[in-house]
């Protein structure tokens, strides 16, 4: 694994400071997690904080590389963390309770990830300063919250997981509701059509353009037939892949 390797960012002159580092409610996802669901953000959290211990024992080993690297994947981080944290405003009242929970309840899980993020922060500072002693203490309490912050993080992922899967299954059963409905709609019309031709029939000529329209819409409900057959068997095999 190449460590140096981080998700593109936007050229910066200097390092911002920490309050600039990311938006306290960012109303968008930032560039560098386009395309990324809310679950697969949250994971890939878990992987670059692992990344940012290593980089910067890297870094306090002299390795400026790693160091320039360290600082990136702390923006990234951070700015991915303010995004995660502000989705309850943007979800049903339900999800909502649960993401912010996860993070703010009585044993939310942020206070421990926020920590990381200073305790990061502080050694790349330290170490970047050239004060040996103050760099060495703050790298063994980086590398203590090792556990911490993965477990922290594991949490998260999990609520979005149980999050996603739910509003998945919701939808699941609101499409099963539509095309129920549509199917009772497709029987009724079926009904109607019959009767239809049944009429057309016993008016003989003076029912013949009766017949057409009867003939047109035992057409239309068997594409409605058709279409729910097809949206059913969607619906099941979302359900059996979520």
């Amino acid at each position: 694994m190449n460590l140096s390797d981080t998700p593109p960012l936007p050229p910066a002159a200097t390092e911002p400071p920490a309050a600039a580092t990311a938006p306290a409610h960012p109303s968008t996802a930032p560039a560098h997690a386009a395309g990324l669901s809310l679950v697969n953000l949250a994971a890939r959290q878990r992987m670059l904080s692992q990344r940012m211990i290593l980089q910067t024992m890297l870094a306090a080993q002299g390795d400026a590389e790693r160091m320039q690297a360290a600082r990136r994947n702390l923006q990234v981080f951070t700015e991915s963390q303010a995004h995660l944290e502000a989705t309850p405003r943007r979800m049903e009242p339900t999800a909502a309770r649960r993401i912010a929970g996860t993070y703010h309840g009585a044993q939310g899980v942020g206070p421990t990830i926020h920590g990381f993020i200073e305790r990061v922060r502080t050694t790349l500072d330290r170490i970047s300063e050239g004060n040996g002693r103050l760099a060495g203490r703050s790298l063994a309490e980086l590398v203590q919250l090792t556990d911490p912050v993965l477990d922290a993080l594991n949490t998260a992922t999990t609520a979005f997981d149980e999050v996603g899967r739910a509003q998945s299954e919701a939808i699941m059963r609101e499409l099963t509701g539509i095309v129920t409905d549509i199917q009772g709609i497709a029987r009724e019309a079926r009904v109607v059509s019959f009767n239809a031709q049944v009429v057309a029939a016993r008016a003989g000529a003076h029912g013949r353009e009766f017949a057409v329209v009867a003939n047109v819409l035992t057409d239309i409900t068997s594409e409605i037939d058709r279409l729910t057959r097809d949206a059913a068997v969607l619906a099941d095999r979302s359900r059996r892949s979520a």
